[in-house]
This record gives structure tokens, sequence and C-alpha cells, in this order.
């Protein structure tokens, strides 16, 4: 029998609603930012060498995650976006653009900190050959690539990541269930002192104007674990083994997806809204952790060249928004969890190691304070 894919990962390994926890709100069938249509997501997970640090040659544990708002089709499409930095300490190109017009144009990648340019490198080189309307027009290429630092477990410094590697992410792009926790960008990153990486999560909603869905997906590398909550149960502070450090050191990479017709202007006030899922975790974010958010909608696909015709975009209006922020919060929150739940423990450079939350202790706390479903 096959597993439900909203509580269940491609393993078979449980994710939050799998463990029984009682998180509200109607998911699409993959709980995933892939629900959203034609949305397609990638990875290429890079994991070689053990042992002590050698500068260029390992340990590695990195990876990329490519999302394709638009899926794989050659029409050269604006993707309506707003973006809003939480706090700053980290990099999201593209982001002056996205400010300024409101849309970007082609893949959007995460990565750890110091692939960011090979990513971007590799962005303009597949944009170059997919997009026609590139090649023929002299247009040039803005990708979107984000990052968080993976070097308490990967050699970062040796920048492993190859364009081979961002290619493949791209191309592996698809619909339907996501593989979460060590995959992807997410493959080193540490969350609330346990393991984390990659999480994602839909809601379904209907609305007066039709019925729509809102998808997040995250790279969770933040917190510290006093801080950890998940669904109000102050997990941190009852699961204190093999803590890591006394302060904040992380950064997380929030994106929210939808195919709810939106201005670029509601679109950053659903950026602003990911740091409410966020926080439902128990971060109040730190003064070395980026935390940077990316809302975009796959509405309203017009061209954008110079001699079209006056397009008309469609958009919902400013007082028909409140279930899509309750949705979009919940998502963000349910995806942190779930990139928790779907971490595996790791060893990385110099034997560190960093464990993974354990389900059967996670359902322990929140039994005792009634917080199982």
């Amino acid at each position: 029998m096959t597993q439900d894919r909203r509580s269940f990962g491609p393993t078979g390994r449980p994710r939050g609603r799998g463990l029984g926890l009682p998180f509200a709100g109607d998911t699409g069938p993959a709980n995933a930012l892939t629900d959203v249509p034609g949305v397609a997501v990638g990875f290429r997970t890079l994991v070689r060498g053990e042992g002590r640090l050698q500068p260029g040659q390992g340990p590695v544990r990195t990876g990329v995650t490519a999302i394709l708002p638009r899926g794989g089709t050659k029409e050269y499409l604006p993707v309506w976006a707003g973006m809003f930095a939480l706090n700053g300490n980290g990099e999201m190109t593209g982001g002056h653009w996205i400010e300024d017009a409101g849309h970007w144009h082609g893949p959007l990648l995460i990565t750890n900190t110091h692939s960011v340019g090979m990513a971007h490198h590799a962005a303009v080189g597949w944009m170059v050959r997919h997009y026609p309307a590139i090649a023929l027009n002299g247009l040039w290429a803005m990708p979107v690539v984000a990052e968080t630092f993976d070097g308490h477990l990967n050699d970062v410094n040796g920048r492993h990541v190859t364009e081979a590697d961002v290619l493949a992410a791209i191309e592996s792009a698809a619909p339907g269930p996501l593989a979460e926790g060590n995959v992807g960008g997410g493959t080193g990153m540490i969350a609330y002192e346990f393991k984390g990486g990659t999480g994602t999560a839909s809601r379904r909603l209907a609305l007066p104007q039709g019925n729509y869905t809102v998808g997040a997906l995250v790279q969770a590398n933040f917190g510290i674990r006093p801080w950890l909550t998940i669904l109000g149960v102050p997990v941190g502070q009852h699961l204190t083994a093999d803590r890591l450090w006394s302060r904040e050191t992380g950064s997380v990479i929030g994106i929210v997806g939808t195919d709810a017709p939106l201005l670029p202007n509601q679109l950053k006030r659903l950026a602003k809204r990911i740091g409410l899922g966020i926080g439902r975790t128990g971060t109040p974010s730190g003064n070395n952790s980026g935390d940077i958010f990316l809302a975009f909608s796959t509405a309203n696909a017009t061209p954008l060249a110079p001699g079209a015709a006056l397009p008309g975009l469609a958009y919902l209006p400013d007082e028909a928004l409140d279930p899509l922020y309750l949705g979009l919060v919940e998502a963000v929150e349910e995806a942190v969890v779930n990139a928790l739940l779907a971490a595996e423990t790791m060893t990385g450079r110099d034997g560190n190691i960093v464990r993974a939350l354990d389900h059967d202790a996670l359902r322990a706390v929140m039994r005792r304070h009634g917080r199982l479903g």
C-alpha cells in the first residue's frame, strides 16, 4: 500500500503528520511546494570523504536545490515576486531587481555560502541555452541564488559544487513529492543544533475568488536548542543532549510559491510573513543570521516584450489575503519541522557529529504536553 506523501517521505520516514503532530490546515497531495501547479524542484547532493578537514579535498557535505517556478517551459515568462530580509547577513542574488521590478525570470537556486558564484554562473549558462528569447534577442540572464553556511560539516572553502552539479539539480527538477532533510542545498545544514536541511509543506485554500495553493520550502540552518518550539511545546528545553554551541550562528532561506494572482507589493507582504512561520518554531533571529525570504506567484504568465499590448494582470483584493497569510505561516512552520524530522545524523569534517532529532523522544515530549494526535 502506498503511503500518504503528505505524512511520509519518499523513504517511508515519517514527516510531522506521520508522527502524529496535529498541524492545522488542509495540505496539497504532496504537502510540498510542488503542489503549486507548474512548480518543479530538483536536488544535487554531495557527500564524500571522512575524517580531518583537508581544504579543497573534503570531507564534502553540501549540494544544490533548484526551484523552477514555471517548470521546464522554454517560454521566457516572468515570475512575479516579492522579497524580505528579516536579517541580512546572507545572500540572495537578483534581489535588487525583484525590489525594483517585482519579478524575475528563470530558476531559483539554494546552495552553500561559498558556492553562490558557481550556482549563478551555471544557471546563466543554462538559461542562455534553454530560453530561445535570450539567445535570439540578446537579453541578459539574472537568476536568483540564495545560500546558508554549512562549514561545521562541510569543506565549505573547498567550493566543491561544480557547474555540472548545478545543472544536474536543474535538470532533475520535477513536480510531486520531495525528499527532505539531508538533500540538495540542505545537505550540511543544522537547525536548533539538530541536523536540519531542506523541508517543505503546503496548504490548499478556498477563497471566494477561487481555490488556490500556497507551498513553502525552507533551507533550515538556524537556531539554538533552548529556542526550539513545536506546536507551542518548548521541545528544546526537554531534549538537551548533544548541543553544539551557545549562540545563534546560522541562517534560513524561506521560499513560498502560490498560484493565487498577486501583485508584487502583495507578494512582498507574503514574504514578510514567512518570518512569522519561522518564528513559530522559536527563533528570535540573530545578528549573524541571514534570514532571507521570497514569495512568488505563477499566475499572470504574460511575456514582457517591449512591443507587447497592454497586459492585464488579475490580482486578489487585499481584503481577501488573510487566509493566504494564515496558510503561508502554517506551511512554513510545518516545513521547518519536516526538515528536522527527515534529517538523519551526519558526521562531517574533523569528525564533527550533528545528531538527528529523535522521533521517539519528540513524541514523548509532545505526548506529555497533550500535543500528539
